[in-house]
């Protein structure tokens, strides 16, 4: 999920399916994917596209998501979360149907998982410098000040007017944390209309299967073990037209005095999460719902967060937990092998 949100290394997925590609490339030849490899969301972007026409199909999604991040970007100063943020505290800022949209999204997750997850939360991000190289451990007195500005609550909608206002002085919004979930949606509409029958979209680590593979069989993805480098998986899910989402601390960290640091604030305590979650993967049909709850589940911790997972249509998860529990939800457990004997299956 966006600047605070990675899903395991793009890179790594790429390689794990690469290899399946090849291997099947090798046999159909005729079967060739378009592969394009681009940066865009503040993140690299991979499409790969089988069937249709690819070509058209591909291009015209590069072009949206550029379109998307040129509208959403909390650095572009003409976008519509710049100029929302601009503004805050003084008037209203009409904005694109699709920044709206986002924003109602954001705004429905903010309150499913109790303010965990916070599109207001850029002025923490910023304070703790997590967009840069180094990171930096703020006073407890500077981090109570920027609380104060984190309310989801405070995000004024008039669907009417699209317009869109922060309540207060110095409050901003950050869309990293949906954004690119919102973007991987629309880019399987694009592939879909074009005939593409099967593809791997990866917006840095958001990622989306459309179909099965050209062999008929699904996807398989793997589950980054959060204890061990990068490629080194707990279990692999096995998928078609899924969007697969993850929360770890294991991706953004800086270390000071010893201690470490992830990227995953807690919007309520302004410091990195502390909960008993290691990695929360969502799997759901549509990227932004997976996007909107990876954050607020990591925080919210397995029983709360199991509770909401269960209630909601088309979403499940697996919660990996710092002592190598892994708790499933009911949809997605014949989906889930896992593969390293360290971690077993525990239920509430």
């Amino acid at each position: 999920m966006g600047e605070l949100i990675n899903l395991l290394g793009g890179l790594t997925i790429l390689v794990v399916f690469g290899t399946l590609i090849v291997i099947f490339v090798t046999g159909e030849k005729h079967k060739t994917p378009m592969i394009r490899n681009s940066f865009g969301l503040g993140t690299l972007i991979h499409l790969r596209a089988y069937g249709g026409k690819n070509e058209i199909a591909i291009d015209e999604a590069i072009k949206l998501i550029n379109e998307i991040d040129n509208k959403m970007s909390a650095f572009k100063e003409s976008s519509d979360i710049c100029r929302i943020n601009f503004k805050a505290g003084l008037e209203a800022e009409i904005v694109s149907k699709e920044t709206f949209y986002v924003l109602e999204k954001a705004k429905e997750y903010s309150k499913l998982t109790e303010g965990t997850f916070d599109p207001t939360i850029r002025p923490l991000v910023e304070l703790w410098n997590l967009g840069g190289k180094q990171g930096h451990i703020p006073s407890k007195e500077d981090i109570e000040e920027k609380l104060k500005l984190i309310n989801y609550k405070d995000i004024i909608l008039d669907k009417e007017k699209l317009s869109v206002k922060l309540k207060n002085n110095n409050q901003k919004l950050d869309l990293g944390g949906i954004a690119k979930g919102y973007a991987a949606d629309r880019v399987r509409d694009v592939l879909k209309k074009y005939k593409v029958k099967s593809a791997l979209i990866d917006l840095g680590g958001n990622i989306y299967v459309l179909g099965n593979k050209e062999s008929g069989e699904k996807w398989n993805i793997g589950i980054q073990n959060p204890f061990k480098e990068r490629g080194q998986y707990v279990g692999v899910l096995s998928l078609s037209n899924k969007s697969i989402v993850t929360s770890g601390n294991y991706e953004k960290y800086f270390i000071s005095e010893g201690k470490r640091y992830h990227h995953i604030l807690d919007a309520k305590t302004g410091f990195p999460s502390e909960s008993e979650i290691v990695s929360a993967t969502i799997i759901s049909d549509d990227s932004i719902d997976g996007d909107g709850l990876s954050t607020g589940i990591y925080i919210l911790g397995v029983e709360k967060s199991l509770e909401i997972l269960e209630a909601v249509d088309g979403i499940d998860g697996v919660l990996i937990t710092r002592d190598k529990k892994v708790y499933v939800t009911s949809g997605i457990k014949k989906s889930l092998v896992l593969t390293d004997q360290e971690f077993a299956y525990e239920e509430i």
